[in-house]
């Protein structure tokens, strides 16, 4: 059971090298369920009974279903599509000494830098492209390892181990290829697209770590991937969402974009993506505004983003008591000064759903003297107000371009999101 799921959750994260394309793979699963796709800029016919979705920038994603019967409240369980990455940079060939081709990027996010040194990267994202006389997006993959980042040799650096500074646009630029490459990156990609590089007038292309995920440990207790943080949690969501009932609430499985940046973005959980589509439902099923604000009222939020484990070689940067363990639950996150909008009634609330899943939770706080990161659950709670708690699964390395979680975790919050839909 356990390792089933978790063979789907690496298949679906290595069809998901950008946000991007985890949208597409959740639209294709979506369809094969069932679910009518509805535009944004397009009037929306909904029914009692149906199942729909919407993507905004094809980076985020909103699917809900609609009971046949009379209902007042939404469910809804929030994740994020990206990760930190690398993203290359206009006019991004670069060619030095005559030698070597290398590519320019910047960072997206805030990622750990070290281990994106040494292991097999390739370039993947969306393409914006003439076809006649209109512009199409054309997703694009180069699936071979393509690029590496070359860490500079001990003995040019005898410091090496023992300082941690990177020169993002100096030190972490990836190798392509020897001079005659020069010329070539845009070609390479047009060729993976399908269309004409002239044709190529715009891009939003990141690097991504070629190496697959794999199941590991003594026991086989413990899976390691590219971005867990937040595919593991839009994963969870969706097959929950799509192993319930749904049939007492406005089930609604929303996956948000720019998370690692900050959600302050139209796809991102600062935008009214989600404001926008709870509304239009309500207004979809002629109820008036006011009828929408007593719906929120008494909805809920599940705000689904990883969580930190207890390190094993680095216990002291811990919270003394609450020490998350991967394999032993949902972590429920607390912090005092709203990072996460973790109150005493959502965090009870949380409880009882894992509880009727017959699921353990744990608890996550920061150390007092040290300041933690934040989420989308109170950042969408801007926009809109509802009850939420904020959770995650426990892992190892976040931000990291190769992740360690639990292999039992994944199960875990799938049962627990069924529950909620349920």
């Amino acid at each position: 059971m356990y390792y089933e799921i978790a063979e789907k959750l690496l298949d679906f994260i290595k069809k998901s090298p950008t946000a991007f394309h985890a949208v597409r793979e959740m639209e294709t699963r979506l369809k094969d369920e069932g679910f009518c796709e509805l535009k944004e800029e397009e009037h929306w016919k909904l029914e009692k009974g149906g199942k729909y979705f919407v993507t905004r920038n094809h980076s985020a994603l909103i699917a809900f279903s609609i009971p046949r019967k009379e209902v007042s409240k939404f469910h809804i369980m929030a994740s994020h599509s990206d990760s930190p990455a690398f993203k290359i940079k206009e006019n991004p060939e670069m060619l030095f000494d005559n030698a070597y081709v290398k590519l320019n990027v910047e960072k997206y996010g805030g990622m750990l830098c070290a281990p994106w040194f040494d292991r097999p990267l390739s370039v993947a994202g969306r393409l914006a492209v003439r076809e006649g006389e209109e512009l199409v997006e054309k997703l694009v993959c180069i699936d071979r390892d393509l690029l590496v980042i070359p860490s500079l040799a001990i003995h040019m650096n005898r410091e090496a181990n023992e300082k941690a500074s990177y020169n993002i646009q100096k030190e972490l630029l990836p190798l392509y290829g020897e001079a005659d490459a020069m010329g070539s990156f845009w070609e390479l990609i047009a060729e993976a697209a399908g269309v004409k590089k002239e044709d190529i007038l715009g891009h939003d292309l990141y690097l991504y770590n070629r190496t697959l995920g794999t199941v590991w440990g003594a026991k086989g207790e413990f899976l390691s991937s590219a971005r867990l943080d937040d595919l593991q949690c839009a994963f969870s969501s969706m097959e929950g969402f799509l192993r319930a009932g749904r049939e007492n609430f406005i089930a609604v499985h929303c996956v948000l974009d720019n998370e690692e940046v900050g959600s302050t973005t139209r796809q991102g959980a600062a935008s009214t993506f989600l404001k926008d589509t709870l509304l239009r439902i309500h207004t979809g099923l002629g109820r008036s505004y006011e009828e929408y604000l007593m719906t929120l009222a008494g909805s809920f939020m599940i705000s689904a983003d990883n969580a930190h484990s207890v390190h094993p070689n680095y216990g002291d940067k811990a919270d003394p008591v609450n020490h998350p363990v991967m394999n032993r639950g949902i972590v429920i996150k607390y912090n005092a000064n709203q990072k996460y909008c973790t109150d005493a009634m959502s965090a009870a609330r949380f409880k009882e759903i894992c509880r009727k899943a017959n699921v353990p939770y744990q608890t996550f706080v920061n150390r007092s003297d040290m300041p933690g990161g934040s989420t989308l659950g109170n950042i969408a709670n801007t926009q809109v107000a509802v009850s939420a708690v904020d959770i995650g699964l426990a892992q190892l390395g976040m931000h990291s371009p190769y992740e360690t979680a639990g292999v039992r975790d994944t199960w875990y919050l799938i049962q627990a999101a069924k529950e909620f839909f349920q």
